[in-house]
């Protein structure tokens, strides 16, 4: 009996034709494995080798190497909070506290009682203008506030229907797979829609001579 279903390893083995090397498709390949089981066995990174025609111990390095993938079971929904600079001066840490005591954990990687919830502090997500930032599951949310996390844990608590997507989202759901991963992806993945530009400003008119 494998990990991981057919229809995932279908799409796993399609991965390869979307990137100049093979190897480059190791992270959303783990993406797609993590997604079905909830984190990374020992058999479904060996799938995911034999899926891409790698070395298993390639594959469980680069698992083992970023803090997205997970060897435990996590929660059902996973917080991944930006921690890098830009978002820690605008109060990540301060959200982290307060997600801490609102989903009743204690450190990163921890399990809610209900299991819902886990969090992990993550490097820079690549929205710094946005600050503070997370990724929640497969969807980015910018300029956080305490009271946009509580919204965020109570809308995955008591879920609403016809506003949730498939994939745990909230309005239109996410692109199909393979999932957009945080160190592959700009932040034009967040919230279902790209940030607004910032419109450039218009050139001084200059004085009339005299």
């Amino acid at each position: 009996m494998t990990a991981l279903s057919p229809h995932v390893i279908d799409e796993i083995r399609e991965l390869p034709a979307r990137f100049p090397q093979p190897r480059s498709a190791v992270m959303p390949a783990l993406d797609l494995a993590q997604e079905e089981l909830g984190h990374l066995t020992p058999d479904a990174m060996t799938e995911v080798a034999a899926a891409l025609n790698l070395d298993a111990g390639y594959v469980e390095g680069v698992a083992t190497f970023y803090s997205l993938f997970h060897m435990q079971p996590i929660g059902k929904h996973r917080f991944y909070v930006c921690t890098n600079l830009s978002c820690t001066l605008r109060g990540a840490n301060e959200l982290v506290d307060h997600l801490r005591k609102a989903i009743g954990v204690s450190e990163p990687g921890e399990v809610s009682k209900d299991g819902l919830f886990s969090y992990e502090g993550v490097e820079c997500l690549g929205a710094c203008e946005y600050a503070p930032m997370a990724r929640l599951d497969h969807r980015y949310h910018y300029d956080l506030t305490v009271e946009k996390v509580d919204s965020l844990i109570e809308e995955r608590r008591n879920p609403r229907p016809h506003l949730t997507s498939p994939q745990g989202g909230e309005g239109p759901a996410p692109p199909a797979h393979p999932a957009p991963h945080p160190h592959l992806t700009s932040p034009q993945g967040g919230e279902g829609l790209a940030p607004k530009p910032r419109k450039p400003r218009a050139p001084r008119k200059k004085k009339a001579d005299g």
